[in-house]
């Protein structure tokens, strides 16, 4: 093989690595502390994980389907899962709430994915910013919901992916809420969005019942301490 031959092997070769260390620079590993509701996890070592363009009922607010996306969606995490995080150079790194917006794997398993095909989560494009996976998104989406899959069978849920930021997919209206009685020496609304600690002004406040927003960790009846 001449030296020219040569170097371009060597050229092709070094191409491919980096081409290789990109695709994977945006992926991390971590563990599964606990699922928050479904499409929210907490991983060990505290931080939270908003899964990127999907959206489901929210726990604690009574919504359809709310409680059986997030009991499916700890039946694909339990406690301990070893996890691959991707972020998408699209969207969004970081949302409002601070949590980390992510595509889950486990495995080969895009988690993501696998929620809108089962029923469990529709599509939400925040902004209608389409992300790398947004063309099997809407794929698994419209056959889940044709097939009336999971929440498409059991609720009145809405297809819009390309909702603006400021639509809530669940709900025609916008509501005002009151003070939700799980913490009532300070009033703080009911979900949604799904508020953490940082997101408030209250500290060490009582929590009784169900605690919708888990501000009650070690549940001892102290939100926030």
């Amino acid at each position: 093989m001449s030296r020219l031959a040569v170097a371009a092997v060597a050229a092709a070769s070094v191409l491919v690595l980096a081409a290789l260390a990109s695709a994977s620079a945006d992926r991390r590993t971590a563990t599964i502390a606990y699922v928050v509701d479904g499409d929210t996890i907490a991983l060990a070592g505290g931080a939270r994980v908003r899964l990127l363009q999907i959206d489901t009922p929210e726990v604690g607010s009574g919504e359809c389907y709310s409680r059986r996306a997030a009991k499916d969606l700890r039946r694909l995490l339990p406690a301990g899962t070893p996890v691959s995080l991707e972020s998408d150079p699209r969207l969004d790194s970081v949302d409002r709430y601070g949590r980390l917006l992510r595509y889950v794997f486990r495995g080969g398993l895009n988690v993501n994915v696998a929620l809108v095909a089962q029923g469990d989560a529709t599509i939400w494009f925040y902004g209608g910013l389409r992300g790398r996976y947004a063309a099997r998104l809407l794929a698994v989406g419209r056959r889940a919901r044709a097939e009336k899959r999971g929440l498409w069978g059991a609720c009145r849920a809405v297809w819009n992916p390309h909702a603006p930021a400021t639509t809530d997919l669940r709900r025609p209206k916008h509501r005002p809420r009151s003070c939700d009685v799980s913490y009532p020496t300070v009033c703080i609304p009911s979900p949604p969005p799904d508020l953490d600690c940082p997101d408030i002004r209250y500290r060490r406040f009582r929590v009784v019942g169900r605690d919708p927003h888990h501000f009650d960790g070690d549940r001892d009846g102290i939100g926030c301490e």
